[in-house]
């Protein structure tokens, strides 16, 4: 893959280097011990506050359930968190016995939540990232996903890379070229998109970071992909992350970076050499996870439902028909009014990739009156968990 090189960016980025944890034998869902795999080139470089909160440890604690308890000691005064179930589907053919977990989540950028956001029910108190750190955690290692696909990312080196790194994790970041965060006073760097995976369930053939562009014209946003290596099966899968432009009046521009996306991974995994040249581009399955700040009605959301790539929409399978799309990822109160929309997705291969089930979303009762973020909840955007299998080749 032709590597596309992100600019880092500036901020008060700070970085500590301390051992690598290794895992304990205790976890019920073992993970291999850390180590800095071909998609991790960075160190080990922890948020030193979170480290001296765990109980006389100088090192984040490396068993998952362990920190899972942990994260819910130190949010014990909170509001009861938000419960959500899965829904189970029979497509036929049954569910598999090892599924891929796969998380979609933009946990909202710290700068951007105390600085440029203004949710104005939200008290500040709820923005702190003292606090956030651990329902962001606490959300991840609920659900324990085997590929993890973050937007509004600014605090990686320090709390989200080196604390999953220690819990088997390898990852990539890609930063903003022009982070918004960096306009405010005292921030933590640029936001970006990080991508996740589960090293004792894939192995990382490649690794680019894309800047989109719009007619030829580079733009404000990125994407990570990455090429998997399926230990238990063999087989390959190409993820991408993603966060489109925001706002109305964008539309257009949107489009245009979701076309240049779906082109670039149409000619990744075609001339990867996972799949050769001329396969079809089936041979090599799919997962598209971001926040296209889209609406299912506009233009971006119909050229990837269109695509020749032969993607599908995750969360169409919580419908009855399973045509239609949750009525809201993001529910938030600003200034401008109240906003309530479906802009997040979890695109797959449907000839290649089977969805055995979905995470429901919460009702308007869970998120509550004042809407998200919240003293429950970190994030304006819901996250999205599915379980996908590998379809048997014909």
């Amino acid at each position: 893959m032709e590597t596309m090189v992100c600019p880092m960016g500036g901020g008060a980025t700070r970085l500590y280097s301390v051992p690598t944890p290794m895992l304990s034998n205790s976890s019920p869902l073992p993970l291999p011990p850390s180590h800095l795999g071909p998609c991790q080139p960075v160190g080990t470089n922890l948020d030193p506050v979170f480290c001296q909160e765990q109980k006389g440890s100088s090192l984040c604690p490396p068993d998952p359930v362990d920190l899972l308890r942990q994260c819910e000691e130190a949010l014990r005064d909170r509001p009861p968190r938000i419960h959500r179930k899965f829904t189970f589907l029979s497509d036929g053919d049954g569910a598999s016995s090892s599924p891929i977990r796969v998380m979609q989540w933009n946990i909202l950028a710290q700068a951007l939540g105390e600085g440029l956001d203004s949710f104005i029910k939200c008290p500040m108190e709820a923005l702190s990232w003292s606090r956030r750190k651990y329902l962001i955690l606490e959300e991840i290692l609920t659900y324990r996903p085997h590929i993890l696909c973050l937007q509004e990312v600014d605090h990686y080196y320090d709390t989200l890379q080196p604390v999953l790194s220690g819990l088997g994790y390898s990852s990539n970041f890609c930063p903003k070229p022009w982070s918004p965060c960096l306009d405010v006073e005292g921030n933590n760097g640029p936001d970006g998109c990080a991508l996740f995976f589960d090293q004792s369930r894939f192995e990382c053939l490649d690794s680019v970071s894309i800047r989109l562009s719009a007619m030829r014209i580079p733009t404000n946003q990125v994407a990570v992909v990455t090429m998997l290596r399926c230990r238990s099966t063999g087989r390959y899968l190409c993820v991408a992350v993603t966060h489109l432009k925001a706002r109305s009046g964008w539309e257009w521009l949107r489009s245009a970076q979701g076309s240049d996306l779906l082109r670039q991974l149409q000619n990744l995994v075609q001339k990867h050499p996972a799949g050769p040249m001329g396969a079809p581009l089936s041979d090599i399955p799919l997962l598209v996870c971001g926040d296209f700040n889209a609406v299912p009605t506009e233009e971006v959301y119909r050229r990837f439902a269109a695509s020749p790539l032969g993607l599908n929409s995750a969360y169409k399978k919580l419908s009855h028909d399973g045509l239609t799309e949750p009525e809201y990822t993001t529910w938030k109160i600003r200034p401008t009014g109240e906003c309530c929309s479906t802009l997040d997705y979890i695109w797959y291969s449907q000839d290649s990739l089977r969805v055995d089930s979905v995470l429901d979303m919460p009702t308007e009762e869970q998120i509550g009156p004042n809407r998200l973020p919240s003293f429950s909840y970190p994030s304006d955007h819901l996250s999205l968990v599915c379980d996908l299998s590998f379809k048997e080749k014909e």
